[in-house]
Formats: structure tokens, sequence, C-alpha cells
């Protein structure tokens, strides 16, 4: 009859104190209330200010609080949540008011015909026109640098996982990783002295579409080469050993496996480029008028818009108000792009039966 009794003592030794769940809820708003006074006592106008302390107090408050009544070790581990909380708040807060900036800046013009006109016969000071040419332009420019880009960037992946082996193979690895690195403006100066100073092609949507791809094909490489390494190497020796060649093993097998992540590689990539305004400011110039041909006199872009029309607002008017909505236009289509990367991947995923 000893033992029971003995193993309910150490039972009951093993349960403590435990905090409630709504524990960090009320230490994060009792935070922000202490912040907002010690702020208005210090005479603090920044309410980013404002965050940062609450964030310390928070951190503070949950560890004190905790190693009092939980004890350190449960303390730590409320403290690194806190910490966890903390930083993704951090970063998502800042990203929230971009977009809530630019969507109530850019609405004010952003309609119809703002997206179907042009800037043709409208000065920067005027009210009207709108991004036909420039969306018509980017469109173009990421289109041309994506049918450059993706067969070279899938084909060298290929080359590196199936078939790269000794100094070939590492110095393309090399290379690949140096060009991941490399800032457009010095893609946009390689392109501007090869393609227009040496060969004189001029400039044009094409010009800029080089550079694009340049920045795109690292990205495209790395991405293609994860997903193909997540390919199990069963499925490949079964092929192999049914007599089938490489290359159809490849091309029937690894890649319908890999699809999904090697279109999701793919969709990043091109949303990467598009908002560079370095290579289209260098190569593409602009125009204020419709230019459907991507290889002959210059040719505008979204960035390109957005970088001329706010240098001339001043920071009000038409062209601020243009500025902004361009900008929403952008991260619109961004967006768009990134989900339909998430769309393709969920598709292309791989389905497990029950």
């Amino acid at each position: 009859m000893s033992t029971p009794a003995v193993t309910d003592t150490r039972a009951g030794s093993l349960r403590a104190a435990r905090l409630p769940k709504w524990f960090p809820l009320a230490v994060a708003a009792g935070s922000v209330v202490v912040a907002v006074a010690v702020g208005l006592g210090a005479g603090l106008d920044s309410k980013v200010q404002w965050g940062l302390i609450a964030a310390v107090l928070a951190v503070l408050g949950t560890y004190g609080i905790a190693a009092r009544v939980e004890g350190r070790r449960q303390a730590k581990d409320r403290i690194a949540t806190t910490l966890v909380w903390v930083c993704f708040l951090l970063a998502v807060i800042p990203l929230a008011s971009l977009i809530w900036a630019t969507a109530a800046r850019g609405l004010n013009v952003f309609d119809g015909y703002f997206l179907s006109h042009s800037m043709a016969g409208v000065s920067d000071t005027e009210p009207g026109g709108g991004i036909y040419h420039a969306l018509l332009g980017t469109l173009e420019q990421v289109g041309l640098a994506t049918a450059m880009a993706v067969p070279v960037g899938v084909l060298t992946a290929i080359y590196l996982v199936e078939y790269g082996r000794g100094g070939l193979a590492r110095t393309v690895t090399f290379f690949v990783d140096v060009m991941t690195g490399v800032p457009s403006i010095v893609a946009g100066l390689f392109v501007l002295s090869f393609w227009i100073l040496i060969l004189k092609m001029g400039y044009s949507g094409f010009a800029g579409s080089l550079a694009l791809a340049i920045l795109m094909m690292p990205v495209v490489v790395r991405s293609t080469e994860e997903m193909l390494k997540l390919v199990p190497n069963e499925l490949r020796e079964a092929s192999l050993a049914l007599g089938v060649p490489k290359w159809r093993t490849i091309l029937k097998v690894v890649l319908p496996t890999s699809v999904g992540g090697i279109a999701t590689g793919v969709m990043l990539s091109v949303a990467r480029v598009t908002g560079e305004t370095a290579p289209v400011l260098l190569l593409v110039w602009g125009t204020n008028f419709i230019n459907t041909n991507p290889f002959q006199d210059p040719q505008a872009s979204l960035p390109l818009y957005i970088y001329q029309q706010y240098a001339n607002s001043a920071g009000s008017g038409a062209a601020y108000d243009r500025a902004w909505a361009a900008s929403l236009t952008l991260i619109g289509f961004v967006m768009i792009l990134n989900l339909a990367a998430r769309g393709i991947a969920r598709w292309k995923a791989p389905k497990t039966g029950r």
C-alpha cells in the first residue's frame, strides 16, 4: 500500500503553477499601455519609438512574471516565444503599413481610364493620363526575359544535378553563386557596354530584357536545382532499370515530378525582376507614347514610370497621384504572380492517398 502513496507524492511534486492562457495577451496589452504613457510623458512623437518600448517591456514583463510563477526554465521558453512574436510583428507592421499607404494614395486615380490610356499629350503637371504604355512595356520586357532565362536556367540546373561532375560543374556552380549576388545596376552596365556601345544596337525594351534575363538566370538555376534534388533516386533507378535512356528518364520522370516546384521558382524569379528600375533606366529609357515593338526605340515600363512621375511631382499634384497608382499596380502584379506560384505548387504537389 505504500507504493501508490509514493507515486502520488511524486506526481504531485511534478505539478507546478501555470499562468493562464490569456497571460501573453495581457502582458502585450499592458506593455502597450505603459509604452504609450512613457512616450507621452517623455514627449516622444514617433509611434515607432512607442512600439520599440512596448516590445522591450513585453519581453521583460513576460520573463519577470513567468520566472516568479512558473520558474526560470518555463520563463525561458515563454521569452523565446515572445521574441518570435515580436520579430514577427516588427516584420509585418512595416509591410502592412506600406500596402496601406500605397493603396490609400494610389486609389485616388486608379481606375479603368488610368489602366487603358498612356501619357501621350499629357504633361506631368496636368491631371489625366495613365499607365497603359508602361504596363505593356513591362509585360513585354519581362516576357522576353522569361523566355530567355527559363530555358537556360532549367537546362543548367538539369546539367548540374543529373550530369555535372568534376571541375566544369564546380565552375558553373561558382559562377551561379556569384551571379546571384550581382547588383542589378551591374547587369545593366554590362548590357549597356556590350549591346548598345559596342554592337550599336540602340536603346530598346529588348536591351532591358537582356539585363533582366541575367538577373533571373541564377534564381531559376538555384530553385530548379533544389527541386530536382528532391526527386527520389528510386524513381530514376526504376526507370533506368527498365531500359529507359537517361534523357528520357529526365524528360518523363524527373521533370514531371518536380514541375510544380520549378514553376514556383520561375514565377518568383519573374516577380523579383518585375520591379527592377536600374537596368530599365540605363537601357530602355522611357517614352510617353505606346511602343508595342520591344526591339526598336525606347519603351516605357512601370518601375521607370513610377520613378519619372515621382521625380517630377515635387511631392504633390497629379504626377504624385499617378506615381502611387502605378506603385499599387506593380504591387498587385507581383502579388498575382506570387499567388499563381502558390496555386501551381499546390496543384502539382504530390497527392497522398489514404
